[in-house]
C-alpha cells in the first residue's frame, strides 16, 4: 500500500508547489547624441540590444525610430532640474515587451548611427529590472553616444590622378551624431570645434590643414598640393576641445608619375 501511495503523494506535491509566472514588462530605450538630440530615423537609428547581464541571453533587439526630439526642451537648460526628462513624443525610441519571471540584471546596449557606419559608436549600461515594473516614464532607459559624424564627400576613395603637382580638394560633411548641423554661431557652433585634414603619403604624416566652413550647414573643405607621386590618405577629424568629443573619416588618392 505504501508503494502505491508514494507516487500519488509526489504528484500532489508537484502540483501544489508554486511555479514562477512571467509578467509582461515594458522597456523603452532612447539614445541621445552627446551634447545634442536624439538619434532616430533620419540617421538610420541606433541598434538596441537587451540581454541578461549574467547569462548573455538576448531578450530583445531593435532599432530606435522617430524624430530627434524637441530642440528647445533638450538644448535649453535654464529652469530645468538636472534630472528633468528631455524626451517627448517626437523623440526616437525602441520599446521592448519582455516576459520576466524574476528580477533580472539587464544590459542595454546601443550602437549607431546606422546610416553612417564610419561614425558608429557603442554605449551600454546595466540595471536591475523587476517583473511587471515598466521603464517607460520620462526619458525611459537613456543611453548617450559620443562623437561627431564625419563623412568625407570628396574625393572618392582610390581616385587615381596622373602627374604632379596635383591640387586635391577635400570636402566633408560634419554633424552631431543625431545629424544636427554645424554652422558658425549656430546652436552647434562650428567656430568652437577644430575641423582639420591630416595628410599622409605612403603612410607617413606630411601636414595638418585646417578645413573652412563652405557656406552650407555642416560642409567644410580644404585643398592640398601633392608635389610627389604616392598614395595619399586624407584623414578628416572633428574635435571639440571643450568636451573631448571626436569624429573621423578618411579617403585616399593615388598620384601617379
Amino acid at each position: 500500500m505504501k508503494r502505491l501511495l508514494l507516487p500519488a503523494l509526489l504528484t500532489i506535491l508537484v502540483i501544489l508547489v508554486p511555479t514562477a509566472v512571467a509578467e509582461p514588462t515594458t522597456l523603452t530605450v532612447r539614445v541621445l547624441s552627446y551634447q545634442a538630440k536624439f538619434i532616430g530615423t533620419t540617421m538610420g537609428g541606433a541598434r538596441i540590444t537587451i540581454s541578461d547581464a549574467e547569462t548573455g541571453e538576448v531578450l530583445a533587439t531593435g532599432i530606435t525610430r522617430g524624430g530627434t526630439g524637441n530642440t528647445e526642451k533638450i538644448m535649453t537648460f535654464e529652469g530645468h532640474r538636472h534630472w528633468s526628462p528631455v524626451a517627448d513624443d517626437s523623440a526616437a525610441s525602441f520599446t521592448a515587451e519582455l516576459d520576466l519571471e524574476r528580477p533580472r540584471l539587464l544590459r542595454i546596449e546601443a550602437r549607431g548611427p546606422l546610416a553612417q557606419r564610419q561614425a558608429e559608436m557603442t554605449a551600454s549600461a546595466t540595471q536591475w529590472v523587476l517583473p511587471g515594473h515598466d521603464i517607460t516614464g520620462g526619458d525611459g532607459f537613456l543611453l548617450v553616444l559620443r562623437g561627431f559624424v564625419v563623412d568625407v564627400m570628396g574625393p572618392a576613395a582610390h581616385l587615381m590622378l596622373e602627374g604632379t603637382p596635383q591640387t586635391i580638394e577635400v570636402t566633408a560633411n560634419v554633424t552631431m551624431m543625431c545629424g544636427c548641423p554645424l554652422s558658425p554661431e549656430g546652436l552647434w557652433d562650428s567656430q568652437g570645434y577644430e575641423i582639420e585634414m591630416r595628410v599622409l603619403r605612403n603612410g607617413e604624416p606630411l601636414a595638418t590643414v585646417p578645413m573652412s566652413y563652405q557656406g552650407t550647414h555642416s560642409h567644410f573643405g580644404a585643398s592640398y598640393e601633392a608635389s610627389q607621386p604616392g598614395i595619399y590618405e586624407f584623414q578628416v577629424t572633428a574635435w571639440d576641445p571643450a568636451s573631448g568629443n571626436v569624429g573621423i573619416d578618411s579617403t585616399t588618392v593615388i598620384v601617379r608619375p
